[in-house]
């Protein structure tokens, strides 16, 4: 059995790359993409119902944050409900991501701001070095050349600021990306070649 699906897994690898480069497989391939996208898709509501069945048991058990896990239950369904009756395109749907989530992931990125900040603090207290100065130095400019203070923005703070953002931050996000893609092209790689199954066991 663990032969057969690594013949499968391994048959339906070649014939996607093959795909990229040969124009006869492109076919073939569009429709084993489209297989994954449905096999994606059917994981991500059987995800979506183990995450309803274990929130729903706490909240059943009176276990601890159970009131978070009722209000996360209800948030999800009635979303589900609303966006299946009025679509995702209905002038609701648009009010509750603008107005709901939109500020929840900015309140979010505004809480790791701060937790960023109070971590190089803590790091200066337990050991002060070049690197531990240079990353509380950056954090605390880069927050004061992104808020929006009452007297306005500070020159030479601002110009800083925007310049670690669009340059070293973006060249280390380039290399995270492309050190992912590697990573992501030796773990296919492993799986074509039967090293790794991680859809059949060792």
């Amino acid at each position: 059995m663990r032969i057969f699906t690594a013949l499968i897994a391994i048959t339906a690898g070649i014939l996607v790359l093959f795909g990229y480069f040969i124009p006869a497989f492109s076919g073939l391939q569009i429709l084993l993409l489209n297989w994954a996208i449905i096999l994606a898709g059917a994981a991500a509501i059987v995800g979506v119902f183990n995450l309803i069945l274990v929130h729903s048991d706490k909240v059943r058990r009176s276990e601890k944050g159970s009131v978070y896990s009722a209000l996360l239950v209800v948030s999800l369904v009635a979303t589900l409900i609303f966006g299946i009756i009025l679509r995702p395109g209905h002038t609701i749907m648009k009010m509750v991501v603008s107005g709901i989530i939109v500020p929840s992931e900015a309140a979010l990125m505004g809480l790791l701001t701060i937790s960023l900040l109070y971590a190089a603090i803590r790091l200066l207290r337990r050991r002060v070095d070049l690197m531990s100065i240079i990353f509380l130095v950056t954090a605390a400019f880069v927050i004061l050349g992104t808020a929006s203070l009452p007297f306005g923005a500070i020159p030479l703070v601002s110009d800083f600021s925007r310049w670690v953002t669009e340059v070293l931050a973006l060249g280390g996000a380039r290399g995270i990306l492309i050190g992912v893609s590697l990573g992501i092209l030796t773990t296919g790689l492993r799986v074509l070649f039967g090293t790794d199954r991680p859809y059949g066991g060792n």
